[in-house]
């Protein structure tokens, strides 16, 4: 059992990298990396030489690559000898200048050995000479610039995103010489009235708490890194963007830490527990000394609605709930009346779900929904937000039941001519004693290792249905990330919906295992995997 395990996770590793190397090429390499570029109001707006370094910085921004200019080079050399003041050094002024002549810039000991430091390690540069009208004065975005440019490796890539996919929160995270006073420990909460573990020196104040928020225990001490969204969110970490409350903002009748103790209460929107410390240089203003005891003051606020991947895991679970409790007895009810009504109505139904394409009856039963019973069509919409839930759900569920209708009716009608079966309906027990205990039985042994796959399936969101339905879940993100070209994003997905695929084979073999005592995970006894 141990070494199966072992051989799943090592192989379910290695599997998770070559898919995610294989989309890393796909976005980065294969596509035109200017696509990045379709919508973004400030390469528009940029000419000439400004909007070529621009777009370097954005495709160092997106990880296409490792770029740096020479005035940085410059600012970096000359503040380590003379400090703020290095703009008055007259050798500064002229290695600045030096780059406005195309002829001579070459010569200039400062050019010679920015070249050479970026060249040694691997860098390309890159001149680009000043545009000028014919007067000699220089064309508006047409300044010279002198660049050192080294596109990235798809396999530096994987490790970097690998090297920084966890994180663990630290006393010794911050690093401010300000702060002196580091520790984590346990605390009585003011906000939940039960203990907590809050931290001084952490990033995060409260590194693991309660509140009556699914799944009401939240921790803050294991970081996952998924990378950062650049297009549509704008530098928000992806993790947060799925995992944070969307909708209008929740105020409450709350404390602020200066508060505690006393009778003052506010009404505010503010999330205690999500305080982070604020680095920032100078002292703290005077609002915030008035409201906070110490330099975590960062903060961000409660919403009503749920997450992303809350919306697509309410949809999805109760999707595949009610999947389970009509396609498994229909599927049965299928088998035993073979040939007859029940058994044709039920094939014609698995034909048409599994003939016509998803967009097709998807759109159908939406405009049913909208039309007899009235239920929004688009999320954003409803104005009783139970109602948008409807629709997806039932078009996420309708698939679903005719595929578990029509393996548990194959599955039963091949165990009816077993021996087993010949022999308790010679014992004298009813078809439906046969039927309700034996042979479904049974049959569930082909199923049941899909179960842990359809729950955690859930978490990913239907993309198509998410889409059609306007549902700010997990899916509808992937799709509209596709078409903003957000590889962060595109990559993000592909980790999480590979690693959920994973894990839900290894349950479902362990389900399995556990529902059939004839399978073993074990290489003894000649029922091996």
């Amino acid at each position: 059992m141990k070494k199966y395990m072992l051989k799943r996770i090592l192989f379910s590793i290695f599997s998770l990298l070559v898919v995610v190397m294989t989309v890393m090429v796909l976005v980065y390499s294969l596509i035109n990396r200017n696509v990045i570029f379709q919508a973004d109001d400030t390469w528009n707006k940029r000419n000439l030489n400004d909007r070529t370094i621009y777009e370097y910085t954005q495709y160092q921004k997106f990880g296409y690559l490792n770029y740096t200019d020479y005035s940085s080079f410059l600012k970096q050399k000359y503040m380590e000898s003379d400090g703020e003041a290095y703009t008055s050094n007259d050798d500064y002024k002229a290695a600045k200048k030096a780059i406005n002549d195309p002829a001579t810039f070459q010569q200039n000991p400062d050019v010679q050995e920015f070249a050479n430091k970026y060249a040694a390690d691997g860098y390309k540069i890159r001149y680009l000479q000043p545009v000028t009208f014919k007067s000699g004065k220089t064309k508006p975005g047409g300044n010279a610039y002198l660049i050192a440019v080294r596109e990235k490796n798809v396999f530096f890539r994987l490790i970097d995103y690998i090297k920084d996919f966890f994180s663990v929160e630290t006393k010794n995270q911050v690093k401010d010489e300000r702060l002196t006073d580091r520790y984590i420990r346990f605390e009585k909460d003011p906000y939940s009235g039960l203990f907590a573990i809050v931290g001084s020196g952490t990033q995060h104040k409260y590194l693991l708490y309660f509140d009556n928020r699914f799944p009401f225990i939240h921790q803050n001490f294991i970081h996952m890194n998924l990378g950062t969204s650049y297009t549509r969110f704008r530098g928000q970490e992806i993790t947060g963007v799925i995992t944070s409350p969307q909708g209008e903002l929740q105020t409450r009748s709350t404390q602020y830490p200066t508060m505690i103790g006393t009778d003052e209460y506010v009404e505010t929107a503010i999330d205690f527990h999500s305080l982070t410390y604020n680095a920032a240089e100078g002292e703290l203003s005077d609002l915030d000394k008035s409201q906070f005891t110490d330099r975590y003051t960062v903060y961000s606020y409660r919403k009503a609605g749920m997450s992303m991947i809350e919306n697509s895991f309410v949809i999805g679970i109760i999707a595949t709930i009610i999947a389970y409790l009509l396609g498994l007895p229909l599927g049965i009810l299928m088998a035993r009346k073979k040939e007859k009504l029940a058994d044709k109505l039920g094939n014609a139904y698995i034909i048409f779900i599994m003939a016509v394409p998803s967009l097709a009856y998807i759109f159908m039963f939406a405009a049913i929904g909208t039309t007899l019973f009235h239920l929004p069509y688009k999320f954003a919409n409803a104005e009783v937000k139970f109602l948008a839930y409807i629709l997806p759900t039932i078009s996420l569920a309708l698939p679903s039941i005719g595929s578990l209708m029509k393996w548990m009716r194959r599955y039963m009608i091949d165990q009816m001519n077993s021996d087993y079966v010949k022999f308790a309906r010679a014992e004298g027990l009813s078809e439906r004693e046969i039927f309700g205990f034996h042979i479904s039985r049974n049959a569930m042994i082909y199923l049941v290792h899909g179960i842990p796959g359809n729950i955690l399936g859930c978490l990913t969101g239907a993309i198509i249905t998410e889409r059609v339905y306007g549902v700010p879940g997990v899916g509808n993100l992937l799709t509209t990330a596709i078409n903003q070209h957000d590889n962060g994003i595109i990559v993000a997905c592909t980790v999480f919906y590979t690693s959920l695929s994973i894990i839900s084979v290894i349950l479902g073999d362990l389900l399995l295992a556990k529902y059939d005592p004839r399978i073993s995970l074990s290489e003894e006894g000649g029922g091996g995997r």
